[in-house]
């Protein structure tokens, strides 16, 4: 896939305590086959959907052990001038931009309500290199506690273009690109355990929900939300055994309206 626009979704990965372990288990749900650990790279190590890059594990770096998380990174022209946006908008830079090898540039950033996101200047290394196809990723949305933090934040940073949902029960909100959409923003309700941090929920595309289900489950990951049908798609939201949450959607398997969208001025 071609270098995305600004803003535009374009790379997952996550630390995990036990790598050997969330292969076998993202293996297992998600088909996914690993390329050789890069020693070079902190052992940064590439998964696979049907041959194509869609994501990457590696263990946490010296003084970042803890609960794992998936990191969501967005496409920067120029990671530089994307920090300094960051910063002038209230967020917090973490890891200030860095080359990695001929790969590309990256950073990682927190906004203003805590949302911790990173930032990708593409190199050699493109991003995903499938998206919407079995095993990779699909969609994600920004859960966070602070929505008018968030609502300010990403899209003076990226430019985006905001929409709200018409729904009374929920706060739920999307950033377009143009008139493509990239993004959801979801308010946590008190559904969500207060010590939950905010975070941004990656959706990877599955053949079948249920099923991928059954499978997490099985081995040891816990089922936080769903299986549900919705008009985009059968979706779940699972923990998997180190804390990382994620989501996984049949986007063949629809049901009901799209619903109604409006403009935010």
């Amino acid at each position: 896939m071609a270098v995305q626009p600004e803003g535009t979704p374009c790379w997952a990965d996550a630390m995990f305590g036990d790598l050997e372990g969330a292969k076998s288990f993202y293996g297992a749900v998600l088909g996914w086959t690993f390329a050789e650990a890069s020693a070079e790279l902190g052992n940064y190590t590439e998964a696979y959907a049907n041959g194509k890059a869609v994501a990457a594990v590696v263990p946490p770096m010296p003084g970042q052990e803890g609960l794992s998380q998936w990191c969501l990174y967005f496409a920067a022209e120029d990671a530089a001038a994307t920090a300094g946006r960051i910063r002038d908008n209230g967020g917090e830079v973490l890891m200030e931009p860095m080359q990695v090898a001929d790969f590309g540039t990256m950073c990682l950033a927190r906004d203003p309500g805590g949302v911790v996101f990173g930032v990708w200047q593409a190199g050699t290394h493109e991003g995903f290199q499938a998206m919407a196809e079995p095993g990779a990723y699909t969609w994600a949305e920004v859960f966070t506690r602070e929505p008018a933090k968030s609502d300010a934040f990403f899209p003076a940073v990226f430019s985006y273009r905001q929409r709200d949902m018409e729904d009374g029960e929920m706060d739920f909100r999307i950033y377009d690109l143009g008139e493509r959409t990239v993004l959801g923003r979801m308010q946590m309700g008190d559904d969500f355990p207060p010590e939950m941090q905010p975070y941004i929920n990656v959706y990877f595309t599955v053949e079948d929900c249920d099923e991928a289900v059954a499978r997490a489950t099985e081995l040891g990951g816990v089922l936080r939300f769903g299986p549900m049908t919705t008009p985009f798609g059968r979706f779940a939201a699972i923990s998997d055994p180190q804390g990382a949450n994620f989501s996984v959607i049949d986007i063949t398997k629809t049901e009901g309206e799209m619903p109604k969208l409006t403009d935010v001025a």
